[in-house]
């Protein structure tokens, strides 16, 4: 590994599907005259210029993480993208490893999304600007941004209306048949970059995507001022929830899951009451909601797809409430839907986010939501591999890579 760049360049050895040729002195000796220039003249347009300089690398420098079917997970050099009128170029700097991208590298595909073809994964990523496309004006080289993964490739009805994730033709990262972010360099839509404060540091500008899952959640579940709270779920997603449910007003938030360790990372950032999840029936566990809470909560957040929870969420959520439904499970499940109609309890779902990047950034920005204690592990790109097993295992909260 190069001294100066800190990152895996040719001639280094040992990770699986690169082509190891000579070491990266030229890199080495850029980086060092760039550092050197900004530091002497103080200049901003000397550090862009030493992005587009590394921008116009080799052809085959731009290090990914690759799926190419169910278990299969490689380490390869792709071309480095070049960035059309309405696009800009992205060294990428963080990049979260989301349950999807598990999904994946383990099966070949998500729900009716097959992969057709090797896939780079990744889509909760921040990156910073290298290249600007020639329509491009709210953007230069040099800023940081976060990605917003998925936008509308026609800007139809739901577009229109302001439902935008709705549209039924859209571009997503990692998913098929587009690649992800995972890469030293990537290059995404510019109108879908959102430019990071100094106050906002790149791995939380990677948490943007899955803050903004919680950000939809809690609008769609009608979290309002004073509400009390169930979410089904203490995953990176149910936490989340209970982070933005909080700084939305909540007064009290329960958290239910099987793990313990999972519950206790709950109660350190702000979980009020946790309940561990064993052999009870659903309305065994509403019933513990409803004394732990000294009432039935007022909105249920289901955060795991799992049949159990989706109906332990009906029989718990007070009449006139809401139950959420996040988790996506099985296509098909038994849901106690007289006990919700009778009882009027709304059942509503979702799907990603709409507009929410902005409160995000300012949620973070202003410290209302700390996200930094959930990212329990940090990989350079290099070890990408380790870090999905670590991932899959279950043995952290969310695991960051650092792709620069």
């Amino acid at each position: 590994m190069s001294l100066l760049c800190g990152r895996l360049c040719p001639g280094d050895v040992g990770v699986k599907g690169i082509n190891t040729t000579q070491p990266c002195v030229k890199d080495s000796r850029e980086i060092k005259r760039a550092l050197i220039e900004t530091t002497l003249k103080g200049g901003r347009a000397y550090l862009s210029q030493f992005w587009i300089e590394r921008a116009a690398m080799s052809e085959q420098s731009n290090l990914s993480v690759v799926a190419h079917g169910p278990g299969d997970l490689r380490m390869e050099r792709l071309p480095i993208p070049e960035p059309g009128p309405n696009e800009v170029q992205l060294q990428m700097n963080s990049v979260g490893i989301c349950g999807s991208d598990v999904h994946y590298w383990q099966h070949g595909r998500l729900g009716s999304f097959l992969m057709q073809k090797p896939m780079v994964l990744g889509h909760e990523g921040s990156g910073t600007v290298t290249k600007v496309g020639l329509e491009v004006k709210h953007l230069q080289v040099g800023d940081r941004v976060a990605i917003e993964p998925a936008y509308p490739l026609n800007n139809d009805e739901f577009c229109k209306s302001g439902r935008y994730n709705l549209s039924p033709a859209m571009f997503c990262s990692a998913t098929p048949p587009h690649h992800g972010q995972l890469s030293q360099f990537y290059v995404h839509s510019a109108n879908y970059c959102f430019k990071l404060p100094d106050c906002v540091s790149s791995e939380e500008g990677a948490f943007i995507e899955p803050l903004s899952v919680a950000i939809h959640a809690c609008r769609r579940a009608r979290v309002k001022l004073g509400s009390k709270i169930l979410i089904c779920g203490a995953g990176p997603i149910g936490l989340l929830n209970l982070l933005v449910a909080k700084a939305m007003g909540a007064a009290q938030v329960v958290i239910c899951d099987l793990s313990s360790a999972r519950l206790a990372k709950a109660k350190e950032v702000g979980a009020d009451f946790t309940i561990k999840v064993e052999k009870e029936t659903p309305q065994d566990l509403a019933q513990k909601v409803q004394a732990a809470l000294g009432s039935m909560p007022f909105t249920t957040i289901e955060c795991t797809g799992a049949e159990f929870c989706v109906q332990a969420a009906v029989y718990s959520t007070q009449s006139g409430g809401t139950v959420l439904l996040v988790g996506h499970g099985p296509e098909l499940v038994s849901v106690p839907l007289l006990n919700a109609a009778i009882r009027e309890v709304d059942i509503r779902g979702m799907f990603r986010y709409c507009n929410t990047y902005p409160m995000a950034i300012a949620m973070l920005a202003s410290k209302k939501v700390d996200v930094k204690p959930l990212i329990t592990h940090h990989f350079p790109l290099s070890q990408a591999i380790e870090a999905f097993e670590t991932t899959k295992k279950q043995l952290g909260i969310k695991v960051m890579l650092k792709c620069d």
